[in-house]
């Protein structure tokens, strides 16, 4: 059951990545590097499936899921650079 938790995360990492890099950039900014981006969406949704899986135990798969989905979103959106340019403060 972990293997399909684990392929699942994987799955929804890559989903949410491959997401956020064809909407988001339009709104909200630009991402610092596309296959930082990438690469953190599995990472990310994989170590959210292991921290719900240790967390909730064995038999909670739609909750695992959850988790990963909930660390992935939370992860890529920090990669996320503000856009136009950057202010500066007064005393700099």
């Amino acid at each position: 059951m972990i293997l399909w938790e684990a392929l699942g995360s994987v799955l929804i990492g890559l989903a949410v990545s491959f997401g956020a890099l064809r909407w988001l950039p339009r709104r909200y900014g630009q991402f610092r590097s596309r296959t930082l981006a990438l690469a953190t969406g599995p990472g990310a949704g994989l170590f959210g499936a292991l921290l719900g899986h240790s967390v909730l135990g064995p038999g909670h798969t739609l909750a695992t899921l959850g988790v990963a989905l909930g660390v992935t979103i939370a992860l890529v959106s920090l990669l996320l650079r503000p856009a136009g340019r950057p202010r500066r403060s007064a005393t700099a």
